[in-house]
């Protein structure tokens, strides 16, 4: 059976611009929920429990809403998963919209390794560079790989832009050898 996700993101990304909702404010509206809802295992079972009345699971949808301050609309697009009995498609209705909004907004994302673990520091700089690379605003997941011995390798899209010390001494080293 084919996922129902993009139909839902679709749905809510018509919403909020109907709306005029900031796209990105809506969207970590949605991220907040869906970490409340991992970070509690009662939770998620309380409100994927199909024998707990609608109007029982809305209250406390109502009660998450005020808590985090969401849009109207998005408590509403949660209360329409809920009703649906959707909640166990979340991640990837999020997957989707965050792609909508990322398609609308005109960013890519990128995927930096890196040998070690970087700081807020680090990061924020080496995302400036790759927004200056990609000609677009980046949102980046990183990931460590020690192997790189230093550097960093970032993905975007198809291309990879390979800075790792690892890379640099496997052209030394074949250079060498050519020579």
């Amino acid at each position: 059976m084919a996922s129902s996700a993009p139909r839902y993101a679709r749905a809510f990304a018509e919403v909020a611009k109907s709306a005029k909702l900031d796209a990105l404010a809506a969207k970590q509206q949605l991220d907040d929920f869906a970490e409340t809802l991992a970070g509690s295992g009662e939770l998620r079972g309380f409100l994927e429990n199909p024998s707990i009345e609608m109007p029982k699971k809305l209250k406390v949808l109502d009660a998450i809403a005020d808590r985090i301050k969401m849009f109207s609309q998005v408590r509403n697009f949660i209360a329409v998963i809920l009703e649906h009995h959707r909640l166990t498609e979340l991640d990837q209705i999020m997957s989707e919209y965050r792609d909508l909004v990322d398609e609308h907004s005109g960013a890519v994302e990128a995927r930096v390794t890196s040998s070690r673990p970087l700081n807020d520091e680090d990061r924020a700089q080496l995302e400036v560079e790759i927004a200056k690379l990609a000609g677009a605003r980046v949102r980046a997941s990183y990931a460590e790989d020690a192997s790189l011995l230093g550097g960093a390798i970032v993905e975007i899209g198809s291309t990879v832009y390979d800075g790792s010390v690892r890379t640099q001494l496997q052209k030394l080293k074949q250079q060498l050898v050519n020579a």
